[in-house]
């Protein structure tokens, strides 16, 4: 029976094997971890290690070989059809020819909310994500900052507990991704979701996240997890701290420690 003191999210010696023309690859080893209800955890490491692999398999949309993962005490495949949570990727994905508001309420349409429920829900997700007054506009009237953040609003709208993010921000510039990060971190503290975040930029990681998953490639295991001691409360400027800046070095220490090894 699911507790809510129980770890939302729960791997254990987790293993990932895709057969291939040239022989098995490894994706994921022995890969364990807890991830409790409100973290905001964040994985990185270097191409191939296994962090988006490991995301899609919290989602039901990749099976692990070996090991046991859960998500809210059920198996990924029943948390999937639970709708236990929402995924943003990183091209915003959304269809150009529906409005955003269209685009937002397309999963509430599928899943067949009334329409009053789904302009209720459209209008509360684009007001979280800074968008109201958006909702008759295309996406290609929006900037690439915009649009994601309606990528957001649509993994948003059906009120799921987990948000699953996989490098939402990579291919922006960096104030807007700046702002964007500064957006999520409010986000997140107004909803408290719990939310596993992929990314490649160790600013990013330290910035966002409450628990920072260091993984490294060929097979792609866990490295390192670090607490971040740092407030929930984190004005752009905390990147300037000594405290910001000591998790950092550990971040790259665990990413270079674990590219070195010879697996």
């Amino acid at each position: 029976m699911f507790q809510l003191t129980d770890p939302v999210i729960r791997a254990r010696n987790l293993d990932l094997t895709f057969e291939t023309n040239d022989g098995p690859v490894h994706a994921l080893k022995d890969v364990s971890l807890d991830i409790n209800k409100g973290d905001f955890v964040s994985f990185i490491g270097p191409s191939g290690c296994g962090k988006t692999t490991f995301l899609r398999c919290i989602a039901g949309l990749e099976t692990p070989t070996a090991g046991d993962l859960s998500v809210n005490g059920m198996t990924p495949d029943e948390a999937r059809r639970a709708r236990a949570y929402g995924y943003v990727f990183q091209a915003a994905g959304l269809y150009p020819w529906r409005t955003i508001g269209r685009n937002v309420k397309l999963p509430l349409e599928i899943m067949g909310f009334s329409r009053a429920e789904q302009n209720e829900r459209m209008n509360r997700v684009l007001e979280l994500v800074d968008l109201a007054g958006f909702e008759r506009k295309f996406p290609w009237q929006l900037s690439g900052g915009m649009q994601q953040r309606a990528s957001i609003a649509r993994a948003l709208a059906f009120d799921a507990d987990i948000l699953l993010m996989d490098e939402p921000f990579g291919a922006l510039d960096e104030i807007v991704r700046d702002h964007l990060n500064e957006q999520l971190l409010q986000l997140w503290a107004r909803t408290e979701k719990t939310i596993g975040f992929v990314t490649h930029s160790i600013p990013e990681a330290v910035y966002l996240s409450t628990k920072i998953v260091v993984m490294s490639p060929r097979p792609g295991r866990i490295s390192d997890v670090i607490d971040s001691p740092l407030p929930k409360e984190r004005p752009l400027d905390i990147r300037d701290t000594p405290e910001f800046i000591e998790i950092a070095h550990r971040v790259r220490d665990g990413l270079r420690a674990g590219h070195g090894d010879d697996v």
